[in-house]
């Protein structure tokens, strides 16, 4: 079964329900796997679980398919938001794939002083986040935020969840026990290439439900930080306990 192609689906999926797959998919589905009518595949969303579905029609116009048995309820991972500065192009996919896989729940990009790009495309992140999901047997697409300014994402902060802020000059701090001593809900935010400037890292460290942590002794990138901070968090506060 794991070896059946998978699609994310948007529309409701239910017992004997039918829907002609998006253009895309379609092109995937006919042309690249060759799939024929009557051919099994596994279809989800993060509403109404996975299910195995058959093809029915195939042609150059259109292809369809039909759900038969459901295989998996949806599965959220823990309430963790992922917030993080838009980097350019493949780097942004890459962030955005790797946040996917590691359990992200929300995709929030976020406008601080030093961020170079300031303008995002959000079709592009949700089709990189569902080709994630789809790869790695996820039955869940994590939601994906408009841009919104620093300043007033902490203006409007909700205090119970914890914003654990990756701080590349911070010393002395040990990581592990700072994450330990958290609980979720939570979200973490990770700066752009050229970091947090000091006003930005005042301001975060003023605000009381804000936890800065240490990457170690390396300066990263911003892509490489934040899944690296991501499988901590994951492994200390999330699904990755033993």
């Amino acid at each position: 079964m794991r070896d059946t192609p998978r699609l994310y689906v948007a529309q409701g999926l239910a017992d004997r329900a039918e829907h002609v797959l998006a253009q895309d998919q379609a092109h995937y589905v006919r042309d690249v796997m060759r799939m024929k009518p009557g051919d099994p595949l596994r279809v989800f969303n993060r509403e109404d679980g996975e299910w195995l579905a058959y093809l029915g029609s195939v042609t150059r116009k259109a292809v369809s398919v039909r759900c038969e048995r459901k295989l998996a309820d949806a599965s959220a991972p823990p309430d963790i938001d992922f917030i993080f500065a838009p980097l350019k192009h493949a780097r942004l996919d890459y962030l955005v794939q790797k946040a996917t896989e590691l359990g992200a729940r929300r995709l929030r990009p976020v406008l601080t002083a030093r961020t170079i790009v300031d303008r995002v495309n959000l079709d592009r992140m949700r089709a990189n986040a569902i080709e994630a999901a789809e790869q790695c047997n996820l039955v869940f697409v994590p939601e994906v935020s408009e841009p919104e300014k620093l300043d007033r994402l902490l203006a409007g902060w909700d205090a119970r969840r914890v914003l654990i802020y990756c701080d590349e000059v911070a010393e002395g701090e040990d990581t592990l026990a700072t994450l330990k001593a958290l609980k979720l809900p939570a979200a973490l935010l990770v700066g752009p290439e050229g970091g947090f400037t000091p006003e930005e890292r005042a301001a975060l460290k003023r605000l009381a439900f804000v936890k800065a942590i240490s990457l170690g002794p390396r300066i990263m990138r911003a892509d490489t930080a934040g899944t690296a901070a991501l499988t901590l968090i994951q492994a200390v506060l999330g699904d990755w306990q033993s």
